[in-house]
């Protein structure tokens, strides 16, 4: 064990332990609530849930360019209901003997797939080459739903384990990250860039300057993004290759589009979130099957997949000539691999794939963790493990990592590298202050609860409004709504399903009139020509859905259909809208909030909208908290 560090209370080695401890016990409760779910949700709250496609209809199998048995299949359940499946996610699959409304039994098959990828109501699946994937080509009422994520956790346990044993670099890093000790830092005269503001200019100047690490602070609007991309463009300058990684899919996909915007050459390995041609052409796997060398590759391998299955058990030639054709295709492969990794300036993955068997033996002077702030500390040592130097960029003040154990939660877990790190060395951290997104009116009470008042509007943005004199931001109280007893519909919220979280009808179909209305007053001919987008977000589930379904059978909003989104808060991350609506749900007599207590979802909500914001909640349950009852009085005195 480690001696006590100054100003520290703690050990490194024992906060990681610590942590490895909180992370077990995130991963019980994880397995149990999946093992629940498994063995006693229902088939239509799984499909419901986007945790499951069922119907579904099995298409071709085939060998892709990585040698890996796929299979595509299609989800015959028109609902337009937004799934949980991405690149890399387990799932298995299983067969129901009854209707898809009442299932009797389901009886899963004994082996685990991995999604290669999944577009829309399409999705390919790699499944293991052992002659199973014919039981479930023959199956009826086939369905695939996602499986418990066994590989990341222990990838994460792998991750803190050589990062508690370790020596050299990592060692450092550990140490340094935990204690107040100063950051190393190179000294040079400031560079200028006449693209950026001055605060990301500062960010860019400071990544730069960091030997060890540096961290880009990006409130909503500010152009994090931008800003990343200047300070990888800059150190590509400075080094040949980094390692460029996120917790999502998604956020990886936006970076990495953004850089191939900028020219660099990005290798990505795993599959986008979005499958189009542009996303895919610098995948690891569109690249390794355009290779000039993969077509021999792709006839070996053909080769060796007939030769075991004509294979005679007296025929002494099989293994030499077996043998000569695996070593011919690793040759190849390793040498596809190798020009690949070789042109490659940027590596792109989630934290997770960094520990991608394609990555063995590669190290890379920077590393650059976008999304840090909603990463697991264990998730974020996975690539550090390869690197000399760290550059995190994210926001402590928006949405945290997803944790399903209120133990782990209460005692830890959610704090994350990002956020010890701010604590421990303000000095490394570059708040962006100017904002480009949002009516003045609207970001500055992000502002001042959230950023000490730092943040400022762009002076093209400031007065951004739709309607003339048009109040920025609107609470609409449900409190102050009397409804007739008899009508079966009150304002309050209801309880729908275990786990499944609240709803709030009267609410929901509130916020449609509210939109409907406010619609009227801009005029359609004008939506349409400008392509006012809107966003309806709720922080609950069951509302989201059930505000989903009403607005499909609207008929006023049917011109207008791709122009909205409603998602949940956590659905909205890194986007924005010209008009949010938001349905807060909760409104009861005890003034319980649930979940809404952690203010940080708020803010991704409230910061999405550039020019009207409309809340709609029951006032008298949500000002019992200090935040919401300055929201409020902050938006009445707005009048």
């Amino acid at each position: 064990m480690q001696p006590i560090m100054e100003n520290q209370h703690v050990s490194p080695i024992l906060a990681l332990q610590q942590q490895r401890l909180l992370l077990q016990m995130e991963y019980q409760a994880e397995k149990e609530a999946f093992r629940k779910q498994t063995e006693e949700m229902g088939l239509q709250r799984k499909v419901k849930r986007g945790d499951a496609w069922y119907p579904l209809k099995i298409g071709k199998s085939y060998y892709n360019s990585l040698n890996q048995l796929v299979v595509e299949v299609f989800r015959q359940d028109d609902e337009e209901i937004e799934h949980n499946f991405e690149f890399g996610k387990p799932v298995v699959f299983f067969s129901s003997q009854a209707s898809p409304t009442i299932t009797t039994s389901i009886n899963y098959f004994p082996f685990t797939a991995t999604v290669s990828y999944a577009d829309g109501d399409r999705m390919v699946i790699a499944v293991p080459d052992n002659g199973q994937l014919i039981d479930v080509q023959s199956a009826e009422n086939i369905g695939v739903q996602l499986f418990f994520d066994e590989t990341s956790y222990k990838t994460m346990f792998n991750a803190l384990d050589r990062v508690m044993k370790a020596k050299g670099r990592l060692g450092y890093l550990r140490d340094l990250f935990y204690s107040q000790q100063q950051a190393e830092t190179y000294s040079f005269p400031p560079i200028h860039f006449s693209y950026l503001n001055r605060t990301q200019e500062e960010a860019v100047n400071k990544v730069l300057r960091a030997k060890d690490v540096a961290i880009v602070h990006g409130p909503p609007g500010t152009g994090k993004t931008t800003t990343l991309v200047e300070a990888i463009y800059e150190t590509l300058r400075r080094e040949n290759q980094v390692l460029v990684c996120a917790q999502s899919n998604m956020a990886v996909d936006w970076i990495s589009e953004k850089l191939v915007d900028r020219g660099i050459n990005v290798l990505r390995i795993g599959n986008p979130t979005r499958v189009n041609d542009k996303m895919l052409s610098f995948t690891y796997e569109r690249r390794f099957e355009s290779h000039p060398d993969y077509d021999l590759l792709w006839a070996i391998r053909k080769a060796i997949r007939q030769l075991r299955a004509q294979r005679r058990h007296r025929d002494d030639k099989y293994h030499q000539k077996l043998e000569h054709l695996k070593e011919r295709a690793t040759e190849l492969e390793v040498r596809i691999n190798a020009q690949l990794f070789s042109e490659a300036r940027v590596i792109a993955c989630t934290l997770v794939g960094s520990a991608s068997h394609l990555l063995e033996r590669q190290k890379f002077g920077t590393v650059f963790i976008d999304e840090a702030a909603q990463a697991l500390e264990a998730a974020c040592w996975i690539p550090i493990r390869r690197v000399s130097r760290v550059i995190l960029a994210g926001d402590h003040c928006q949405l945290p990592p997803t944790i399903k154990s209120f133990t782990a939660l209460k005692a830890g877990l959610g704090k994350t590298l990002m956020e010890r790190i701010v604590e421990n060395k303000p000095e490394v951290v570059t708040l962006l202050k100017m904002q480009y997104r949002m009516n003045e009116e609207i970001m500055r009470f992000s502002s001042d609860w959230f950023y000490g008042n730092q943040v400022e509007s762009a002076p093209e943005v400031k007065f951004r409004s739709i309607l003339d004199l048009d109040i920025p931001m609107t609470w609409i109280d449900t409190s102050q709504f009397e409804l007739p007893e008899d009508s079966g519909f009150s304002f309050k919220e209801t309880f729908v399903g275990e786990s499944f979280g609240r709803i709030n009808k009267a609410e929901a179909e509130l916020t449609l009139l509210v939109l409907e209305q406010y619609f009227e007053k801009i005029g359609k001919a004008r939506i349409l020509d400008e392509r006012l987008d809107v966003g309806v977000i709720s922080p609950y589930r069951a509302q989201v859905q059930y505000l989903r379904r009403l607005m499909k059978n609207k008929e006023f909003f049917k011109p207008y259909r791709h122009l909205i989104s409603v998602n949940t808060v956590d659905g909205f991350q890194g986007q924005e809208r010209d008009i949010i609506l938001i349905s807060l749900v909760r409104a009861n007599d005890d003034g319980q909030i649930g979940f809404l207590s952690d203010l940080r979802r708020m803010n991704v909500a409230i910061t999405r909208a550039r020019m009207k914001l409309i809340i709609l909640g029951d006032a008298s349950t949500m000002t019992r908290h200090p935040f919401y009852k300055k929201l409020y009085e902050y938006i009445e005195a707005l009048d």
